[in-house]
C-alpha cells in the first residue's frame, strides 16, 4: 500500500482527537432524528431579514435554529445538563444551568475547524445572537488558535492533575513537550509578549473555548447539497445532549387539504438529529423538547417575537 503524505495532527485536531474517543469510550449514546417541515417557516425566516441591507447584520438561518434548539432546551431543562458519573462505585449526579451555553463548531478564514462557546444563547434575540456569532468571528481571525488551543489543553491537564490525574498528566505532557514531530508549538519570547499585548476584547481566549451545556453542529451549512441526515453525533463530556442542523431537503408528506383529505406534496424538511447520553437521560425526558418544536414549526410566526 503506497503512502503519498504523512500528516501528523496538530494541537486542535490532538484536542478533537481526545476528546470524541473519550465520548464513545465513556457515553452510551442514543440518536434520533427530527424531521421539521420548514416550508412555512422558510417563509417567515424571509421576514426576518425584510430592510437589512449590511450582510453582516442579516440573520441566518443558523441563528434561528440555534434559537429554536434553545427553545427547546428551556421546555426540557435536563437536556441542558451536565453528568458527573463514577462507574466503579456506580456514582452519579447532574447539574443543571440556568444558561444555555453553545459549543458552536465553526470554519474560520484559514480553513481550520474551531468550535467556540456561544455563552448564553437562550437569552438572546436574534440580533443579540447574530452580533454574539460576528464578534466570535472577528475575535478568532485575529487569534493565534494555536495558541488559544494550548491555553485551554494546558488548562485542562493541570485540573486533571488537581483530580489526581497525575498519570494522564504525565502522558499528555510527554506527548505534547518532547522533541519530535508531535511536540506542540506555542509562543515564546517577544513574539508571545507581543500577541497577549492585543486586548482580550480582540482575541479570543480559553473562556470563548471552554465546554458549553451542549453542543450544536450546522451540518447543512457545510454542504446544502446534503441528503439525508447525520446518523451519529458524540456527546463531548460532561455534556448530555447534542444536536446537528442537516441541509433543508425536498421530500413528499402526507398533508390534509381544505376538505380534510389526505394527499402528498412536496414539501421542504429539515433533519434535525438529537443524540442524548442514556446515563443521564430517557426518551420521555425529551419529549417535552420535541414538543416544543412541534410547536414552533406549526406556528412559525412566532419567530418574529424573537428579533
Amino acid at each position: 500500500m503506497s503512502v503519498y503524505k504523512k500528516e501528523y495532527f496538530g494541537i486542535a485536531r490532538k484536542i478533537v482527537s481526545n476528546m470524541t474517543a473519550e465520548s464513545w469510550e465513556q457515553i452510551p449514546h442514543v440518536t434520533m432524528s427530527y424531521d421539521a417541515d420548514v416550508t412555512d417557516f422558510l417563509n417567515e425566516y424571509k421576514k426576518l431579514n425584510e430592510g437589512v441591507t449590511d450582510r453582516s447584520q442579516k440573520i441566518t438561518i443558523n441563528t434561528v435554529m440555534m434559537k429554536v434548539i434553545c427553545e427547546g432546551l428551556k421546555a426540557a431543562p435536563k437536556m441542558n445538563s451536565t453528568l458527573s458519573f463514577r462507574r466503579k462505585l456506580v456514582r452519579g449526579s447532574l447539574k443543571y444551568h440556568d444558561n444555555i451555553d453553545i459549543s458552536m463548531p465553526m470554519i474560520l478564514k484559514t480553513g481550520e475547524m474551531m468550535t467556540v462557546n456561544m455563552h448564553d444563547m437562550g437569552n438572546k434575540t436574534l440580533i443579540q445572537m447574530t452580533d454574539a456569532i460576528n464578534d466570535t468571528i472577528r475575535r478568532a481571525n485575529n487569534s493565534d488558535m494555536n495558541e488559544v488551543m494550548y491555553e485551554v489543553s494546558l488548562d485542562n491537564t493541570l485540573t486533571g492533575l488537581k483530580n489526581g490525574k497525575i498519570a494522564q498528566t504525565l502522558r499528555r505532557l510527554y506527548g505534547s513537550k518532547m522533541p519530535g514531530r508531535h511536540k506542540v508549538h506555542s509562543l515564546s519570547g517577544e513574539e508571545k509578549k507581543k500577541y497577549y499585548s492585543i486586548p482580550e476584547t480582540e482575541r479570543l481566549t480559553k473562556h470563548d473555548i471552554e465546554q458549553g451545556t451542549t453542543t450544536i453542529s450546522n451540518i447543512g451549512s457545510v454542504y446544502k447539497e446534503q441528503k439525508g441526515c447525520c446518523f451519529l453525533l458524540e456527546i463531548i463530556p460532561p455534556q448530555t445532549t447534542a444536536f446537528a442542523v442537516n441541509s433543508v431537503q425536498k421530500r413528499p408528506v402526507v398533508a390534509v387539504d381544505e376538505n380534510g383529505n389526505e394527499i402528498i406534496e412536496i414539501r421542504a424538511i429539515l433533519p434535525i438529529t438529537v443524540a442524548i447520553d442514556h446515563r443521564a437521560l430517557d426518551y420521555g425526558d425529551c419529549v417535552p423538547f420535541f414538543e416544543k418544536l412541534d410547536e414552533i414549526f406549526q406556528n412559525p410566526a412566532v419567530i418574529q417575537s424573537w428579533k
